[in-house]
């Protein structure tokens, strides 16, 4: 079934508008945020997703520590994003000066 990200875009954007209503928990709403990034980077808008998956990463790292391997994938998704943009040496900054370390100590090297 090939995927249809424009028609998600709209849907996904609403469910980030109603889950940051209702929930008083902030996984759905770092989980949705992160869906609509995904999408976004799937759609070619490459920027938005980034300043969507850099917020989702500081709050995953204010509220689940850098170690958690839930940070480390929403850091993975950032590093990914900035090799998109060709923004080279702030990929390799934070995958080296953060996440490795980060996987090392809490996923075992």
């Amino acid at each position: 079934r090939p995927s249809r990200p424009e028609e998600a875009l709209p849907v996904l954007e609403a469910y980030l508008k109603l889950v940051r209503r209702y929930s008083a928990d902030e996984t759905p709403i770092l989980s949705a945020q992160s869906n609509l990034a995904n999408c976004l980077n799937n759609v070619g808008r490459r920027d938005e997703a980034l300043v969507l998956e850099r917020e989702v990463f500081a709050r995953c790292v204010a509220t689940l520590g850098v170690s958690h391997e839930v940070t480390i994938l929403n850091g993975g998704n950032v590093v990914i994003s900035l090799n998109h943009l060709e923004l080279w040496e702030e990929s390799k900054k934070l995958a080296s000066d953060q996440l490795l370390p980060a996987a090392r100590r809490s996923l075992g090297a």
